[in-house]
């Protein structure tokens, strides 16, 4: 009989306190995996969504403009020297560094109108550019052609306005193709057409307001995409809209360092219970133990004894307690995930992390109770017999 099979042997009788062990061990890495993984998980989704949508560049014509606003409310500005980019200039985008990084390249076009006395701001969209930029817009009905136009909500309310609907604008007469969907933003104050026709209504023939850039993704250099289209485009200004997603991922930072931390903190308790359950299972096999002794087992192999019950129910604690955070994770994931679609990513990593994790609380809070017990004198022990 091998000192395995002895080990084997003893949690098979002492089925209560090997259950209590594995219990222990098995919650706090389990614990450890739910929170690693959702934050795994929840991160790659923020990168995923960051590569999909949203322009996350924007340019604008350089120019010295002071704006007088304060809380949405503005009182006008001073401006000298305003210019416009030209479209045919926003072709050195593509010639950049990270061009390959460019998901989209939207131009809009912007200028005050009159629509039946009231004074409306029309954008002129590049609609195909849209889509990747804006994903979140909704139409009811169609996008504008040639000689249509889409109010946004609130504009639509306030000046009456439905599909189907003719209205004159700058000396013509357009047709309503549709009304954008609320959004909660500025977009629902304004008329919008395709950019051609309204460069044209405008009177601003191959000239743009302002060009958004979706290009922020997980691994792109978007601070060397901004100097590059600066270079590139020097009569205008170049800006990284990242304070939301530096904020989203700082907060994802902390709830990892959190996740770590609690983690550790349920692991040393997980030991504690090794190390209690541990130390009574040795006191209760003290005869047991000179038994072993006197029959010529070295305080080596009566460690070797312990250490290994220690291990066996470790690594089962390892195994069992990365399956339960798993699946604690799939449950909690719809709690902190917007799209509720997803899925707990699998990691070896963490499954090789939590497993030894459990193995070395395990072995570490057994170590002396190990010792304890081949310390013990044979003598003594057998007399407790």
């Amino acid at each position: 009989m091998t000192l395995k099979d002895i080990a084997l042997l003893n949690l098979r009788r002492r089925k209560a306190k090997a259950a209590f062990v594995l219990a222990g061990l098995m919650i706090g890495v389990a614990t450890m995996v739910a929170l690693m993984s959702l934050a795994q998980t929840l991160t790659e989704e923020i990168n995923h969504k960051l590569e999909k949508y949203g322009a996350n560049i924007l340019i604008t014509p350089r120019s010295d403009q002071l704006q007088l606003n304060y809380g949405g409310l503005s009182l006008g500005g001073f401006s000298f020297e305003t210019t416009e980019i030209k479209q045919a200039d926003l072709g050195a985008i593509k010639d950049i560094k990270n061009a390959a990084n460019v998901a989209a390249v939207g131009p809009m076009v912007l200028g005050k109108v009159t629509v039946k006395e009231r004074a409306v701001l029309l954008a002129g969209v590049d609609w195909d550019s849209a889509q990747v930029l804006k994903p979140w817009w909704k139409i009811a009905g169609q996008r504008p052609g040639p000689q249509e136009i889409v109010p946004g909500a609130e504009a639509a309310r306030l000046l009456g306005l439905g599909p189907g609907d003719r209205v004159s604008l700058a000396g013509r007469e357009l047709t309503v193709s549709g009304v954008l969907a609320p959004t909660g933003s500025q977009d629902d104050q304004l008329l919008f057409a395709s950019l051609a026709a309204a460069q044209e209504l405008l009177h601003k023939p191959g000239l743009v307001s302002m060009v958004e850039v979706a290009a922020l993704c997980k691994d792109c250099p978007v601070e060397d995409m901004v100097a590059q289209i600066s270079k590139a485009l020097p009569g205008a200004k170049v800006m990284a809209i990242q304070s939301v997603v530096k904020g989203r991922m700082q907060t994802l930072a902390h709830f990892r360092s959190f996740s770590l931390g609690v983690s550790l903190l349920v692991a040393l308790l997980g030991g504690l219970v090794v190390l209690v359950t541990m130390m009574g299972s040795v006191k209760e096999r003290t005869g047991e133990i000179g038994i072993f002794r006197a029959i010529g087992f070295r305080q080596g192999q009566v460690m070797r004894v312990v250490l290994t019950e220690s291990f066996m129910l470790s690594l089962a604690a390892g195994l069992l307690g990365y399956l339960l955070g798993l699946l604690a994770g799939e449950l909690a994931l719809p709690l902190f995930s917007e799209g509720h679609g997803g899925h707990i990513i699998w990691d070896p990593a963490l499954a090789g992390a939590a497993v030894l994790l459990a193995v070395a609380a395990g072995v570490v809070a057994s170590l002396y109770p190990a010792w304890l017990a081949s310390r013990l004198d044979p003598h003594e022990a057998l007399r407790a017999l």
